[in-house]
């Protein structure tokens, strides 16, 4: 029997960080050295060690008096500074809020030389990271990758790049695979070209279920079901579906509708295939385009984005074989 690990995105824990060292079981604490950044510049360079210590909760408290308690005899003042510039970590997430509830067998993690590496971005969060992946939650409207040379939006490639280069001045962020600009939800990018290539190459072996969840217009013509058809792409970069099979891909989508009110329709999505637009064409294939798609056929767009959220992300690990699933709530104006 295979064994599962779930995790779910909680406002204040939305990082599950794996790439430390084990602590031992006889204590509440333990010590991590790591190396940062010396200077700006991209290649790799020495780096000055930190001195991290990790401490596990034993009972239910607050944050700063458990860091008073702990840090004793330093200073308020002093142990007030680690909060406020960054240098403190509770289950994974860089948090500056001095009355942060913790709770038993929480793990809070403090530099005591300088402020953790961070996504810097509003439009992307950590949720997930060992030594050889970073899973996180994309926002509507960010890019996966650069659409071209002269792309000046940051990406998320750039985002996580920037965070895992700031961790050790070595690793890099490789793409696993792609999520449309304005649909939100999980991406998964390796740290060295060697993970990313045996996903790339073997998708299909890792990936175990992508779900997703879609708003669309009116309501599809029976209550769950299949699409299939061949995908192919004209000049004008638009997808379309193809009964003829040396002209597109092959491309599989089941549906199941949750929630209709007759005009909107919450559908339940499960890609068994995956190529480019792919839900975005069989739900318009449907006659039920997804809200907010006007390149697709959608005449409204109530939530001012593409209605289509990523759910739910399970994948086999391809270094450790752990079987890993992540879920995402939906965005608030999915809601029908």
């Amino acid at each position: 029997m295979q064994s599962y690990v779930f995790f779910r995105y909680l406002p204040n824990f939305s990082e599950k960080k794996c790439i430390f060292a084990a602590a031992n079981a006889n204590f509440d604490c333990y010590t991590i050295h790591s190396m940062k950044r010396s200077n700006s510049k991209r290649g790799p360079r020495r780096f000055e060690p930190d001195h991290i210590e990790v401490y596990r909760i034993d009972e239910p408290c607050q944050l700063l008096p458990f860091m008073m308690e702990k840090l004793a005899p330093k200073s308020r003042t002093e142990i007030k500074s680690y909060l406020q510039h960054g240098n403190v970590k509770h289950n994974g997430q860089v948090t500056t809020q001095f009355d942060e509830q913790l709770q038993h067998d929480d793990e809070v993690l403090i530099n005591f030389t300088r402020p953790f590496a961070s996504l810097k971005s509003p439009m992307a969060r950590v949720i997930y990271e060992d030594a050889d992946l970073v899973v996180i939650e994309k926002k509507s409207g960010l890019l996966t990758v650069a659409a071209g040379p002269n792309n000046r939006e940051k990406t998320a490639q750039q985002l996580v790049d920037d965070y895992v280069y700031a961790q050790d001045g070595r690793s890099h962020a490789y793409v696993c695979h792609r999520l449309d600009q304005f649909t939100s939800g999980i991406l998964i990018f390796a740290k060295n070209s060697e993970v990313q290539h045996l996903f790339r190459d073997s998708w299909t072996t890792y990936v175990v279920e992508r779900l997703y969840t879609a708003v669309v217009e009116g309501c599809p013509p029976k209550q769950e079901g299949e699409v299939r058809s061949y995908l192919a792409e004209n000049k004008a970069m638009k997808v379309y579906s193809t009964n003829n099979p040396e002209e597109g891909k092959l491309s599989v989508t089941r549906y199941k509708v949750v929630k209709t009110t007759g005009r909107y329709s919450l559908v339940d999505i499960q890609l068994l295939t995956g190529r480019k637009n792919q839900i975005r064409v069989h739900m318009s294939d449907l006659g039920c385009p997804i809200a907010g798609d006007r390149k697709y056929g959608a005449q409204s767009n109530p939530c001012g984005r593409l209605m289509l959220h990523n759910n739910a992300l399970q994948f086999v690990h391809p270094i450790t074989r752990e079987n890993l699933r992540f879920e995402l709530p939906l965005p608030a104006c999915f809601k029908l």
